[in-house]
């Protein structure tokens, strides 16, 4: 059978079509050409989304898995093209600068039990991976997920392993530890000085996610998980393999034998369990259920966060953004919204009366988190509050400050009112 692709340029010359991929329309590609496909997919979400500009400093989310390991080397040989590009240049104009690349794993061995020989084994393979990278070099940071808690607490690993013990939900215990997860990514991506968080998520990935989070209630924040960009976060978080199918991410792994390394069980239960073998049965009867789920849900109207700010940039960014495009978004006159959830930063339509310091997350968190995550019992909410994260914490003291400004606000007169 023949190759439909390109090759990259004027036509394939192969002929031969080895590859199968399903995915709206199915293909059939050679080697040469499906890795030019799926790298153009990456490129295109890239370029077209504003996810990295020449003066970024990116952080790569590595869990050792396919997704991550193929996001990993993608954004390490478009950065190679970029240094190749820089050295050029080197008696012309070095207008563009090269951004830089470091990669991040989180060690989440308190909560999901591991041989400590096979975690240093593991360990020792990402250091590997990441070292034989293309150039220029970048910096690992593996940092374990009781980061999350402040230094100067001693006791974070018991903390931790005593608020995921709390959570008799199985949903609710996934949940929160990719809550946590995303936290702890976060605070790495802060502490040195990076501009962008870089996750593997892919287009069957997503599409798990759009079923789980319609079942768990959260249909209002659901636009805002989905997009290429979420800038909600301190560090924006970026998703360049959106447009990727997980069964390509695989044969591309195969076929240039990219290293995997399975470190945590990544099975899942409850809801999330339910949803990712119902995807994958509908996958299985159709090749193109997935990209229909995703491209579905991105009928949703985006957030305003959901873009990439714009900064003031000097002539070496111009070029880069000329090719960027701009999100057609539709702003809505109550976005952005009142609050985010303190658990998991969801964005919700409405902010509750505030609560006693002890119950704030009755009144602060969305409605998935208050079913899934939170205790039944009102008696054990102090203990769950207990060992909850400092950054957490504030998180909900800001929201219920807010909601007392915004009342206060309103009872405030105007300066052309006079006292009755």
């Amino acid at each position: 059978m023949a190759c439909k692709g390109t090759g990259g340029g004027g036509g394939c010359e192969s002929g031969e079509a080895t590859v199968f991929t399903g995915g709206d329309g199915g293909g059939r590609f050679c080697a040469d050409c499906f890795r030019s496909n799926l790298y153009g997919k990456f490129k295109l979400a890239v370029t077209s989304n504003a996810m990295i500009s020449p003066v970024d400093k990116v952080l790569v989310a590595f869990s050792g898995g396919a997704s991550s390991r193929v996001a990993l080397q993608f954004v390490s040989e478009m950065q190679l093209k970029a240094q190749k590009n820089f050295d050029a240049t080197a008696n012309r104009d070095r207008s563009l600068p090269v951004f830089g690349v470091g990669v991040a794993f989180i060690d989440e061995s308190e909560v999901h039990p591991i041989a400590s020989g096979d975690l240093d084994k593991a360990i020792e393979n990402i250091k590997g991976i990441v070292l034989n990278l293309a150039p220029p070099t970048k910096e690992l940071h593996v940092v374990p997920i009781r980061s999350i808690y402040s230094t100067k607490t001693n006791d974070g690993k018991e903390m931790l392993q005593n608020l995921i013990s709390t959570v008799t939900d199985a949903t609710g215990k996934e949940d929160l530890l990719t809550h946590l997860r995303m936290m702890s990514l976060q605070k790495i991506a802060v502490e040195n000085g990076y501009t962008k968080l870089v996750l593997g998520s892919c287009t069957s990935r997503i599409a798990c996610h759009v079923l789980a989070a319609t079942v768990k209630g959260q249909g209002y924040s659901l636009a805002a998980d989905i997009q290429y960009a979420d800038a909600r976060w301190e560090v924006p978080v970026v998703l360049p393999l959106r447009d990727c199918l997980m069964q390509e991410i695989n044969i591309l792994c195969n076929l240039d034998r990219l290293k995997i390394v399975e470190v945590f069980n990544d099975s899942q239960a409850g809801i999330n369990g339910l949803i990712s073998s119902f995807v994958k049965v509908l996958q299985e009867e159709n090749p193109a259920r997935e990209c229909t789920i995703v491209r579905t849900a991105g009928k949703l109207t985006p957030f305003p966060f959901n873009r990439i700010p714009e900064a003031n940039v000097d002539d070496a960014d111009l070029a880069s953004q000329r090719r960027q495009k701009r999100f057609n978004l539709k702003p809505i006159e109550s976005l952005p919204p009142e609050a985010f959830c303190p658990i998991c930063n969801s964005p919700m339509s409405c902010y509750k009366n505030p609560q006693p310091l002890d119950n704030i997350f009755v009144a602060a968190c969305c409605s998935s988190c208050q079913y899934q995550i939170l205790p039944e019992e009102p008696s054990s909410m102090d203990q769950f509050y207990s060992f909850l994260p400092e950054s957490i914490i504030s998180r909900a003291k800001n929201g219920n400050e807010k909601w007392i400004r915004e009342k206060i606000q309103d009872c405030l007169l105007s300066d052309g009112e006079d006292e009755v």
